[in-house]
């Protein structure tokens, strides 16, 4: 990926007073780039709030492993969508939507400019290109038996029923049990197959979405040091509290990257240092999944952190944003 700190993104936000639409700025980026200190920053030189687009953030008593901002470092700016999960809750996708929606709506209401930040590059896609999703409450019933017929018979026979009812979906989610499921499920629900009922509606906001990045090797050990800060600090004794506190092992946030892979050094199956190069490992190839994702999005400007005088650019390149928006938010 390359930096554009000059260049406006190829897409036509619309100028002028005839595009009403709420005006938005997003932070996204791959994991330990600096996206939390940069929507920090914005929303303090622009009178704004941040709406959390990191999926890892969402789970309550999860901080040291996540990155998560405490008080000190959020610096008085409000942010929304972090600590409102248990860590056996789950989110979906169209829920999340809804939420992020709901506070971006709130935020602006009040004069304040909503910031979207964060490394989960679904959520922020879902946000900005307004997609539309099924609103199709999990089964726990269906799930279960479907779960069962996977474990008795394999999983064959779901992707054969789900591509007589659905082809595309089960081209999608090839032998992804859990995908096949939620797409059986919603068709059970609803009659109508899942890709039917998806799709990009309009553009809801008027988004500047700011992309930060840095050349590979670099950000391999900015990943490298965080996770050696992050056992200095204290991880594994955060680890062990979530456990102690009944937190069972597969609840969804003990998967996060940091928590997961201390499990087997817990459990005296491994290393500590053995335990500290898989959180390395599987953080790398995280990020380049996020990268991969990050590469289909054309609207992203980016600031490659590493050159001199980024910082100032992407201040300077809000401000002409927010300057052209006739609704008006503070620049200074």
């Amino acid at each position: 990926m390359t930096a554009s700190n000059n260049q406006p993104p190829s897409i036509e936000y619309g100028t002028g007073e005839s595009d009403t639409r709420l005006r938005l700025v997003v932070v996204s980026g791959p994991t330990a780039v600096g996206k939390t200190a940069l929507g920090i920053e914005l929303a303090l030189a622009f009178a704004g709030e941040v709406v959390n687009a990191d999926s890892r953030y969402l789970y309550r008593g999860f901080d040291i492993g996540v990155a998560k901002p405490h008080l000190a470092e959020r610096r008085g700016v409000p942010h929304h969508l972090i600590d409102i999960l248990p860590p056996g809750g789950d989110m979906s996708l169209a829920r999340y939507q809804d939420l992020a929606m709901s506070a971006i709506a709130d935020t602006s209401e009040r004069g304040r400019l909503p910031l979207l930040v964060g490394g989960t590059p679904l959520y922020i896609n879902a946000v900005v290109e307004g997609w539309r999703i099924p609103r199709v409450p999990p089964d726990p019933e269906f799930r279960a038996r479907l779960e069962a017929e996977a474990a008795a018979s394999g999983i064959a026979p779901l992707i054969d029923r789900l591509h007589a009812v659905d082809p595309a979906a089960a081209e999608r989610h090839g032998s992804n049990l859990r995908r096949i499921i939620r797409a059986l499920e919603i068709y059970e629900a609803t009659g109508i197959p899942v890709t039917a009922q998806e799709g990009k509606g309009p553009a809801p906001y008027r988004a500047l979405e700011i992309g930060l990045t840095m050349p590979r090797a670099r950000l391999y050990q900015a990943v490298d040091d965080r996770v050696h800060d992050q056992i200095a600090r204290g991880l594994v004794a955060e680890v062990q509290s979530l456990l102690a506190a009944g937190v069972p092992e597969d609840a969804p946030a003990m998967g996060s990257l940091g928590y997961r892979q201390l499990l087997p050094s817990l459990r005296g199956e491994s290393t500590l240092d053995a335990a500290i190069d898989r959180i390395r490992f599987d953080t790398h190839r995280y990020v380049r999944h996020q990268e991969t994702w990050l590469r289909r999005n054309p609207r992203l400007v980016w600031f490659d952190v590493t050159h001199s005088g980024w910082h100032e650019a992407a201040m300077e390149r809000v401000r002409r944003f927010l300057a052209s928006s006739p609704s008006a938010f503070p620049t200074e």
